[in-house]
């Protein structure tokens, strides 16, 4: 089912799902099992699983010489989606990125969404590579979100790239995109992050899911911002809570966001790291209260495999 639908569906219910990250190549699923058995009682109709592009290494030869190799540490997005679909009868959301990926293997992967059944893609363009200044498009890959979003829009209209053969099928995805309530960090200000996000609604997007954000206030005026822009689609808030006193710097650092002055004043002032981690949960406790009161359509938690803090958000709010 679509994530409109499920949307649709709830009845102006605030529903709860989460995200997950592939295990380390070599791994096994299990560790993907565990953080998603605790979570199971409160019936998401979805469950996100990202995506990552290639890294590189450096291999050092006999000579001394040091060999780049592309190296992908977290394969296995839509096999997980499948696994699953298979074991907890969800739907699932895989990522798909601009980075690492190109047009052909982008095409490939949608036709096996399409054969498992896997209504729903959630479309980005995908962090820079470690090392390197800026994002560096994949070649024959996609620059931008919006080109890989035309893809996939594309193929809903029965346009592939290459063979046209009698008979072909459309796929029928629901595409979701990143939304920005603090804007996008290489956007040069909010009226073109608005813009941007404006076209891909327009070319076909069907729902919104935003960064995480720890100033309610700043999801409220995204959202009004959006319906004054004429961007209608459901709009899902994003939500980690803090829960090490690193996370202040890191998440600052590698999202582009603003914590507010009174939640790391109150964990500059905790004693231990339990204390850090209690004071971010209940920090996150009332910003999902406001969020159901506002009428936020999902409360989307970004787990990184780590499913505790968010069981006790979602016993006290579902």
């Amino acid at each position: 089912m679509k994530i409109t639908e499920h949307i649709a569906n709830a009845n102006g219910k605030t529903l709860f799902s989460f995200e997950l990250i592939p295990p380390l190549k070599g791994q096994s699923i299990q560790g993907i099992y565990d953080a998603i058995d605790p979570l199971m009682e409160f019936k998401p109709p979805f469950i996100d699983v990202t995506s990552l592009r290639e890294d590189y290494i450096y291999k050092e030869h006999e000579t001394g010489l040091l060999e780049k190799l592309a190296y992908r540490k977290r394969p296995g997005t839509i096999a997980i989606c499948a696994a699953i679909m298979n074991k907890y009868k969800v739907d699932t959301v895989p990522h798909l990125l601009c980075g690492g990926f190109t047009k052909d293997e982008t095409e490939n992967g949608l036709i096996d969404l399409q054969f498992l059944g896997i209504d729903n893609v959630l479309v980005l363009r995908g962090d820079a590579r470690r090392g390197d200044a800026s994002f560096v498009p994949t070649p024959n890959g996609h620059c931008y979100a919006t080109d890989l979003l035309q893809q996939v829009v594309n193929m809903n209209n029965g346009v592939y790239l290459h063979e046209h053969y009698e008979g072909i099928l459309k796929t029928d995805f629901c595409i979701g995109v990143a939304g920005y309530p603090e804007k996008h960090f290489e956007a040069p200000n909010l009226k073109t992050d608005f813009k941007y996000l404006k076209q891909k609604v327009d070319m076909g997007a069907g729902f919104i899911v935003t960064q995480m954000f720890f100033d309610n206030q700043k999801y409220f005026d995204f959202v009004n911002n959006c319906r004054a822009e004429g961007i209608n689609v459901p709009i899902i808030p994003g939500l980690k809570p803090i829960t090490t006193s690193k996370q202040l710097v890191n998440l600052s650092k590698t999202f582009h966001i603003d914590i507010p002055e009174t939640l790391s004043d109150a964990i500059h002032d905790c004693k231990d790291e339990k204390n850090v981690k209690d004071i971010g949960i209940e920090w996150m406790i009332e910003q999902c209260k406001e969020l159901v009161k506002f009428g936020a359509p999902v409360l989307h938690f970004y787990t990184m495999g780590n499913p505790g803090p968010t069981k006790r958000i979602a016993e006290a709010i579902f």
